[in-house]
């Protein structure tokens, strides 16, 4: 009887799909697409102003995510890019701002719903991303430069 309950188990555990750590879902996934939305920027000495942007996520692979983000204010704009690997939660990469002629590197962790980077280079700072169902949150801050926060809301198009 031993032997039967053996080859019972053996054969209801080959059965049962075994997750395959390859094929997990990608920490990038949930961005994958359009997003527009507002926010506000906080400038050194507190003043802060209105934003309206607009993010694209495309990914290559599930281990990579390509960037795009434009924001625009009463003063001015913005357009940040970047590109991303994940390797196992681990993500590093390098970023750009075009209209400020700003460029650099980022690493950190992705867990969940959310990608947490440390920003290095011609400006120094960190990033969040969340993405909750359709609604993400994006706070950018920066040190040493006169932008010292973004907090944006965005919504899947």
């Amino acid at each position: 009887m031993p032997f039967i309950r053996q080859l019972a188990a053996f054969a209801l555990a080959a059965l049962i799909p075994v997750a395959d750590p390859a094929s997990a879902a990608s920490p990038f996934a949930p961005l994958v697409g359009s997003w527009s939305g507002d926010g506000t920027v906080l400038f050194e000495g507190g003043q802060s102003e209105r934003l309206r942007c607009n993010a694209r996520y495309t990914s290559a692979g599930n281990s990579r995510l390509d960037l795009n983000l434009r924001c625009a204010s009463t003063s001015g704009a913005f357009h940040l890019t970047g590109r991303l690997t994940d390797r196992g939660g681990r993500v590093t990469g390098e970023w750009s701002e075009h209209s400020f002629g700003a460029e650099g590197t980022a690493f950190g962790r992705a867990s969940g719903d959310s990608i947490v980077l440390r920003l290095s280079g011609s400006v120094a700072g960190a990033m969040s991303v969340s993405t909750s169902g359709s609604r993400q949150s994006v706070s950018v801050s920066t040190q040493g430069t006169a932008l010292r926060n973004i907090r944006i809301t965005l919504r899947r198009r």
